[in-house]
């Protein structure tokens, strides 16, 4: 099966994202003072790395590590979120652009009141 080369090469820790530091260094502080947001808006054009960065900040928050602003790599969640792993059920990624009916919103809202099932938070990437 081929992959496209953004999902091959996406980065794993925010270490591995480079010219992004505008954005790495906050992130990073937050989660090493333990002071993360309920809620981040990424904006920026196509392709600059909104997406990863969103999973990164999940993969750091649900490592079993505890929130480290350097995700274990090894742990279930890490593994589930990595650039070949399956997806985790605690962390959905919803196209925002084919999903924007009121029905969508509704189904997004009535996910939000359920508790993670493993992982020690829910989080919902809006793509």
């Amino acid at each position: 099966m081929t992959t496209a080369l953004y999902r091959r090469y996406r980065p794993e820790s925010f270490g591995e994202m480079i010219g992004q530091s505008q954005v790495t260094d906050p992130l990073m502080t937050a989660l090493r003072g333990d002071r993360v947001g309920h809620a981040y808006l990424f904006s920026g054009p196509r392709g600059c790395g909104k997406t990863t960065s969103a999973r990164i900040l999940a993969r750091c928050l649900n490592c079993a590590e505890g929130p480290t602003d350097v995700p274990c790599g090894t742990c279930d969640s890490c593994v589930e979120l990595s650039r070949d792993g399956g997806g985790s059920l605690d962390v959905v990624e919803i196209d925002a652009a084919s999903h924007n009916g009121v029905d969508d919103a509704r189904d997004l809202r009535e996910r939000a009141t359920f508790a993670p099932s493993r992982d020690r938070y829910k989080i919902f990437i809006l793509d």
